[in-house]
C-alpha cells in the first residue's frame, strides 16, 4: 500500500513557532526522507471561514501568508502537492456523505471541538460549519487516501473520528476508505509549545505567538519578555524549570552545538537547569542564550520567504497547480466513494439494464 500523507493549516493569520514544531519542520524532514509516495499539504481556507463568514478577507489575504510560509521553512512544490481546500469541491460532497455516519452527541464529546467553542465563545451560537469540522477533516484526510496524518497532540481526537467513520463507511458500504495514523511530533516539547506568556497553547487569537515571518527584533522583544518563574525574583533565588517557558523552548530547540556556540560555560541542557534551580543564574541571560537559538533557526527562514516575496504571481501558480492535481485525485476517491454508495447512477450499467428490463 502506498503510504500517503495529508496535513495542512487554516490561513487566519502568519503561521508561529508552534505550528513549526509542532508539524511544519516534521513536514519537510518527511518530505526530504522520501520515505513518502505522496505528500499533500492543504491551505484549509473552507475551514476558516467556519469562524470567519462574515470576514472572508481575512482568509483571502493569509492564504499567501500561509504560502510563503510553508516555502520558507523549505517545503518543496517539486516533492509535495501545496493546495487550497476551497478549490476541491470533492471535499464538500463526501464531508455532506459522511454526516450520515456521525450522530451530533459524538460530534459534542470530541474534546478538540469543545475546546475550540469555548475558546471562541461559541457557546450559544455555534456555526454548524464549525461544529461539523471532524467531518471536514475526514473528508480532507480520506479524499486522499492519507496513511499518516502529522499534527500536534491537540489534534488526536480529530484524527480518532476520522478512523471511526471510515470503519463505519467501510462496514456500511464497502472498503474502500483508508484509515489514517496520527504522527506526533517526537521531541515532547514539541508536541504543544506554550505562548510567551506561559499560557497552555501557542495561538494566534491570544496574541501570545513568535511568528516564522517576525523579523529579529521583533523575536528579541518577545523572548526577553516571556514567562518564566514568578518566584525567581533575584538571580540567587533557586528557579524553577517546570511551566518556565523559556526552558520549554530550550528543550524544543536547543541543538548539540548550541552549547559550544552560544554559552560555552555549560556542557549541555541539564547542565544550565541544574544551575538554575539552585540558583545563580538570572533569567536575562537564558533568555538571551533562547534568542540565539532562535535565530539560528529562523534566519535561514527569513532569508527565503523574502526570495518568495519577490515573485508573487509563481507562489500563486504554485498553489493552482497544486490544487489542480490534488483535485483529480480527490475525483477518482469521491467517485469510489459513490460506486459503494450505489449513487453512481448514470455509470452503473448494470442498474440500467435491470431496470430496463423491469419494465419491459
Amino acid at each position: 500500500m502506498s503510504k500517503i500523507i495529508l496535513t495542512g493549516d487554516r490561513p487566519t493569520g502568519k503561521l508561529h513557532l508552534g505550528h513549526y514544531v509542532g508539524s511544519l519542520k516534521r513536514r519537510v524532514e518527511l518530505q526530504n526522507s522520501g520515505e513518502f509516495d505522496e505528500i499533500y499539504i492543504m491551505i484549509a481556507d473552507a475551514q476558516a471561514l467556519t469562524d470567519n463568514a462574515e470576514n472572508p478577507e481575512k482568509v483571502r489575504q493569509n492564504i499567501i501568508e500561509v504560502a510563503l510560509d510553508y516555502l520558507s521553512v523549505g517545503l518543496d512544490p517539486e516533492k509535495c502537492t501545496l493546495f487550497i481546500q476551497s478549490q476541491i469541491p470533492e471535499l464538500c460532497e463526501l464531508s455532506f456523505y459522511y454526516m450520515d455516519l456521525v450522530t451530533v452527541s459524538r460530534l459534542q464529546r470530541n474534546p478538540t471541538v469543545k475546546s475550540e467553542i469555548q475558546m471562541r465563545n461559541f457557546e450559544t451560537s455555534i456555526p454548524v460549519g464549525f461544529f461539523t469540522y471532524p467531518i471536514s477533516q475526514a473528508a480532507d484526510i480520506t479524499a486522499f487516501k492519507a496513511t499518516h496524518v502529522p499534527v500536534g497532540e491537540d489534534q488526536e481526537p480529530m484524527i480518532e473520528q476520522t478512523r471511526e467513520i471510515v470503519r463505519k463507511f467501510n462496514f456500511t458500504y464497502s472498503d474502500v476508505l483508508i484509515e489514517p495514523n496520527i504522527m506526533l511530533p517526537d521531541n515532547e516539547a514539541c508536541k504543544r509549545l506554550p505562548g510567551t506568556d506561559g499560557k497552555a497553547k501557542m495561538s494566534k487569537s491570544l496574541g501570545n505567538c513568535i511568528y516564522l515571518s517576525d523579523s529579529a527584533e521583533e523575536v528579541k522583544t518577545k523572548v526577553m519578555s516571556m514567562y518564566t518563574d514568578p518566584d525567581h525574583v533575584k538571580v540567587s533565588d533557586p528557579g524553577k524549570i517546570e511551566g518556565n517557558t523559556v526552558f520549554t523552548y530550550l528543550d524544543a530547540f536547543v541543538k548539540e552545538d548550541s552549547f559550544s556556540k552560544y554559552l560555552p560555560e555549560y556542557e549541555n541542557l541539564s547542565a544550565l537547569k541544574a544551575h538554575y534551580q539552585a540558583g545563580g543564574l538570572g533569567d536575562v541571560k537564558v533568555k538571551r542564550f533562547l534568542n540565539a537559538v532562535l535565530e539560528e533557526e529562523l534566519e535561514p527562514i527569513r532569508a527565503r520567504r523574502k526570495e518568495y516575496e519577490k515573485n508573487i504571481p509563481a507562489v500563486y501558480d504554485i498553489l493552482k497547480k497544486g490544487s489542480e492535481k490534488a483535485e483529480k485525485t480527490a475525483a477518482k476517491t469521491l467517485s469510489e466513494v459513490k460506486t459503494a454508495m450505489k449513487i453512481n447512477y448514470f455509470d452503473d450499467v448494470e442498474l440500467i439494464k435491470e431496470q430496463s428490463e423491469r419494465f419491459k
